[in-house]
């Protein structure tokens, strides 16, 4: 099964684990592994809070477009996005049509207790990052399910059950996609 099943890519609010459970589920699948804000590091020489500094938001999300759109047309790797990756309407339709989306769901409380002592994450470094995330939670979460084709919730799990668990989700999604293909071509 996994060496049919397409790319993996994993979008979710800041602090759903998107890159603990990309590794292990790149490592699983005997894949690639990208992140996607790494990725914008090493091909500007600068982190994120610097380009947000430089160029505000507008320009990071200008050259995560860039990466995204590269990123996504790269065959079986496992990609996990920026949490704003879904603000773009272009980035969503690259995510959906070049591989399976994963929707790493976690709550506000979640984001805030593996978040509270991260200084490089620009968006929470601000007088009250709760009402923050969740106005980002709020914003985010409806692009998040509208782009998805698989939903997992975080924060209640070990990251390597978390996987076992996805990979079954992902078997079971592209059995029911080959099994709904097979029906849409039949006379």
């Amino acid at each position: 099964m996994t060496e049919e099943l397409p790319s993996v890519f994993l979008v979710g609010p800041m602090g759903a684990g998107k890159t603990t459970i990309g590794r292990l589920l790149a490592k699983q699948l005997g894949r690639e592994f990208v992140d996607s804000d790494w990725y914008i590091e090493s091909q500007t020489g600068a982190d994120i809070a610097w380009i947000f500094a430089k160029e505000g938001e507008a320009g990071f999300r200008e050259r995560e477009i860039r990466a995204l759109d590269e990123l996504t047309q790269q065959p079986r790797i496992v990609l996990a996005t920026g949490g704003g990756a879904v603000m773009s309407a272009d980035n969503r339709a690259f995510l959906q049509q070049r591989g399976i989306v994963v929707y790493l769901n976690a709550p506000v409380e979640v984001q805030i207790a593996r978040t509270a002592k991260d200084k490089s994450r620009p968006l929470l470094q601000q007088p009250n990052p709760k009402k923050i995330l969740q106005d980002l939670y709020r914003v985010r979460d409806p692009l998040y399910r509208q782009v998805a084709h698989v939903i997992m919730p975080t924060g209640h799990t070990y990251p390597r059950h978390m996987v076992n668990q996805l990979l079954r989700e992902l078997e079971s999604f592209c059995t029911l996609s080959t099994n709904k293909t097979s029906d849409d071509q039949s006379p």
